[in-house]
């Protein structure tokens, strides 16, 4: 076990050992590319077989689709009655893992109601379609981790769910999935890869791929906060970068290539209190479905599914996708919500494999991975909740390709760091906020986000009161988290702490523009920054909320392109 923290030490120490590999012997079984969910569960489950593993991304962990999800883990009620029960079942049981297993400091059980408009008819209907969704994940394997679906009046479903309008439904069915924190759960994934020996690095973007005549030998990378350019040897390359995969792929070949079509989902957040109600929602429009989710002290709704060909990097949600989001639920609604009620907004996009087919609602949430040329893997499609399988048979194609045997895929009983010791910790989070001196709200706040781990962040309090305040404007988050997001969990820049490492982009009025100069401030001495590079820091990110704002006022996918490329992805060159 080499590393338990992703510190600005370690990042270095970690690129020291991708640049070390070019010397004879020394280079890696396989390199990931892109630290997305898939690329971050490619890595875990390389190194727990006991390969020499590393791991790039360009960006941020998670910084693209991985972190801009419904923050569902769930098999897919849709899926089912596509009739696409082996995608159903295979998600339903990494559904059980991830609750039980794997993460249950990150994931939860969440109660969703399914509402009938028609008498007689439907609830035979859905009810047996969500009791064969109960029952497949039974037969998972693996416990369920949920409670099964229940059957309820008009009157149960309006004293549970007071905010919907009376005529709206005839009853219910309360069904159960699980929700998960998108952007921790890869970066917590992507410090355990480390904890198990993988050399990972973010902000490390791949510029070529090294051959040896056809055979993809490694990748010449820069580093993108000093604009140097290294190569890093391997004996296989998996690129797992999502809707950038033809891009990558277009690096080396355009033989065989796998093709993806990114389709746009937008999602709104809006405070708990402008709906009454203690569960979500899954409602049906005539595309698909639109989904309630409780969240904190908010609600996420969502989500679109609309093509997407403009800059990938940074999707941007439009005033039509806002208004067709606000039009679909306040159909349902007693009280309707308003623009003003919206006090977040993010835009993601999916990886679809492209089809015949012209509706990206309908194209496959299948994986599939590839060989193009030796040397390189391709993992594309799937769908969040199993990356963990797109990993596992990503690594399974790599192995095969080298020398010696590699032993099989052990991630399903891999918890990532936190889990263990969770539970008892949440059973005696009422004497560590004795112990600590904070509030027992705060201590299940940080278990909820670092289970086991939490104690590291309240010993950063105890050390220094001043980091049990609050961030300003954004009460959920303590200034403690900002400087444990950059000492343990690899944040580079404020955007990476009020982006990922926390959700105070999208989850409070001011999108973050309050807490950023707190932030920073937080940030510069362990970074060495100095002030002109704080005050860089700021203006990028208020740079960014300002474009994202303005995206979010304009009719169409272009003009909100266009203004949100108002603002630059910072580039620092030390």
């Amino acid at each position: 076990m080499s590393a338990d923290a992703l510190s600005p030490e370690y990042r270095n120490e970690a690129m020291d050992r991708l640049r070390a590999t070019t010397k004879p012997g020394n280079e890696l079984d396989i390199l990931i590319v892109g630290g997305g969910v898939v690329g971050a569960g490619a890595a875990l489950d390389a190194v727990t077989r006991g390969l020499k593993v590393g791991m790039v991304e360009a960006r941020d962990w998670a910084s693209g689709t991985s972190s801009r999800s419904s923050k569902l883990i769930h098999g897919g009620l849709r899926y089912l009655e596509m009739l696409d029960f082996a995608l159903v079942q295979e998600a339903l049981k990494e559904r059980g893992l991830l609750l039980q297993r794997i993460a249950p400091h990150l994931v939860k059980p969440v109660a969703f109601l399914y509402p009938l408009t028609k008498r007689f008819i439907e609830r035979p209907y859905v009810g047996a379609g969500i009791f064969l969704y109960d029952t497949m994940g039974m037969t998972s394997g693996n416990s369920r981790g949920v409670p099964m679906q229940k059957h309820l009046t008009r009157k149960q479903t309006l004293r549970m769910a007071p905010s919907l309008k009376d005529d709206a439904m005839v009853g219910a069915i309360r069904y159960y999935d699980g929700q998960v924190d998108d952007a921790r759960y890869v970066a917590t994934m992507a410090r355990t890869a480390a904890h198990y020996g993988a050399a990972v690095a973010n902000r490390l973007a791949v510029v070529d791929f090294l051959r040896e005549g056809e055979r993809v030998v490694g990748a010449r990378v820069r580093d993108q906060e000093t604009g140097d350019e290294f190569d890093i040897a391997a004996s296989q390359v998996v690129n797992a970068t999502g809707v950038w995969t033809d891009e990558t792929q277009a690096m080396v070949t355009d033989r065989g290539q796998l093709k993806v079509r990114a389709s746009k989902g937008v999602h709104l957040v809006v405070p708990k209190d402008r709906i009454q109600s203690t569960v979500g929602m899954i409602l049906r429009t005539e595309k698909s479905v639109l989904f309630v989710i409780p969240w904190g002290r908010h609600w996420i709704i969502g989500t679109t599914d609309t093509d997407w060909n403009l800059d990938k990097a940074h999707p941007a949600a439009t005033s039509a996708d806002i208004d067709y989001i606000l039009e679909h639920v306040n159909l349902v609604l007693k009280t309707p919500l308003t623009r003003e009620d919206v006090e977040g907004v993010y835009a993601g996009l999916r990886p679809l494999l492209a089809g015949e087919n012209d509706s990206t609602a309908k194209l496959s949430r299948e994986h599939v991975v590839a060989h193009p040329v030796p040397g390189l893997v391709v993992v594309a499609g799937g769908k969040w909740t199993t990356y963990r399988v797109m990993a596992k048979d990503a690594v399974d194609e790599a192995a095969r390709a080298l020398d010696e045997k590699v032993p099989e895929s052990c991630t399903s009983t891999i918890p990532l760091l936190g889990a263990v010791g969770y539970k008892a910790a949440w059973n005696r989070r009422h004497r560590t906020a004795d112990e600590y001196g904070v509030h027992v709200a705060r201590v299940e706040h940080l278990l909820n986000r670092y289970g086991s781990m939490s104690y590291d962040v309240l010993d950063l309090i105890k050390s220094d009161p001043s980091l049990a305040e609050p961030l300003p404007g954004a009460d959920d988050y303590l200034r403690a988290e900002v400087v444990y997001a950059t000492t343990h969990e690899g944040a580079r820049h404020v955007e990476d702490v009020l982006a990922r490492r926390t959700r105070i982009s999208i989850e409070t009025w001011d999108r973050g523009v309050s807490a950023a100069p707190v932030a920073a401030e937080l940030m510069a001495p362990l970074l060495n920054w100095d002030p002109a590079r704080v005050e860089s820091e700021v203006a990028h990110y208020l740079a960014r909320v300002e474009a994202e704002r303005l995206s979010q006022e304009q009719p169409d996918d272009k003009s909100a392109d266009s203004a949100r490329l108002a603002a630059e992805d910072i580039t620092p060159r030390i």
